[in-house]
């Protein structure tokens, strides 16, 4: 597993991240405590980044354990302690903390760094007899019901992913930042509702489709019931513009942040085009709407029991369990 070049992926922007990127839906503490029939639950919180879905699950929990790879992410974490919650070094497939010890573990904005099935087991170890596993994931970009802001959004979305292409083959100098064709084989499966699906990038980063997070929660064969929710989610900052708040947030992704280590401009980039776009767009808006995120959630409630298949010599019926 790429595990030390993914964490690595988030150094150096940590404060950026932590002032602009949402936190997950309010209500869907509650209907994860609902789920997992505890009213106040102690959390793992996998890939926790600068506490912002730490601080998130502490209002609704009893406790709660950060676990985050990345140092520079869990030192931004421990800017901001909460009294119900505490962070520790760790991986999701390898967090050292007691079998059974959480009522729901989560992972919010990072499952598709993990290795799932690695994880899964983990996930599976952690959790007690029906407790609950989530990944919360925001769809990008963010929704403002300006069209231009949105356009320009997929556009350097392009320009980043074959960007990044081009440093994981080796590309350098003027064939890095030649002009991007439309027909280029990087954007092949570019999908802004699955960006990390057959994705490639530099520094030995991996990352996984989030669209089989679902599949992947199913097949691990550890919960016995398996869905999806949606929600929308306003994401309103005091002091912070709709536009810049949606430059901002183009900004905290770790795709652009290794663009920009790897001695790209932005006007190499594209940003510099991106952000005239954008505040254009915004300000030429005949109405507007706060910006919002939806997020995909997948769930799993985690078996209670293990049914065995039927054994004819011995007359089991397969209704024999085990904890």
């Amino acid at each position: 597993m790429s595990t030390a070049a993914n964490s690595n992926r988030f150094s150096g922007f940590a404060d950026l991240y932590d002032a602009h990127r949402p936190s997950p839906p309010a209500a869907l503490g509650g209907l994860l405590c609902s789920y997992a029939n505890v009213a106040l639950p102690g959390v793992v919180d996998l890939g926790s980044g600068t506490g912002l879905s730490t601080r998130w699950a502490a209002s609704w929990a009893a406790s709660v354990v950060g676990v985050e790879p990345n140092a520079d992410m869990r030192k931004q974490a421990e800017k901001r302690p909460v009294p119900n919650a505490v962070y520790r070094t760790g991986v999701s497939h390898d967090t050292g903390l007691d079998t059974g010890s959480a009522d729901v573990v989560i992972a919010v904005q990072a499952m598709h760094w993990m290795e799932p099935v690695a994880t899964l087991t983990e996930v599976a170890r952690l959790l007690r007899p029906g407790g609950v596993f989530a990944t919360m994931d925001a769809d990008w970009p963010p929704v403002s019901g300006v069209t231009g802001a949105e356009r320009a959004w997929a556009v350097i979305h392009r320009r980043i992913r074959v960007f990044e292409a081009r440093l994981a083959a080796g590309l350098s100098g003027t064939a890095l930042v030649a002009e991007i064709d439309d027909t280029d084989p990087a954007l092949i499966d570019e999908d802004l509702t699955d960006p990390h699906r057959n994705r490639a990038m530099p520094d030995g980063v991996t990352s996984w489709s989030k669209r089989e997070h679902l599949a992947n929660i199913n097949a691990s064969g550890f919960f016995d019931l398996v869905r999806e929710v949606v929600f929308d989610e306003p994401v309103g900052i005091a002091d912070i513009d709709d536009p810049t708040r949606f430059v901002a947030l183009l900004r905290s992704q770790g795709s652009y942040q290794a663009l920009r280590r790897r001695g790209l401009s932005d006007a190499d980039i594209g940003v510099d085009s991106f952000d005239a776009s954008v505040r254009g767009a915004f300000r030429h808006a005949a109405s507007r709407r706060a910006i919002s995120f939806s997020w995909r959630v997948r769930l799993g409630v985690a078996r209670t029991a293990h049914v065995h298949s039927p054994d004819v010599a011995s007359g089991d019926e397969g209704h024999g369990v085990s904890a």
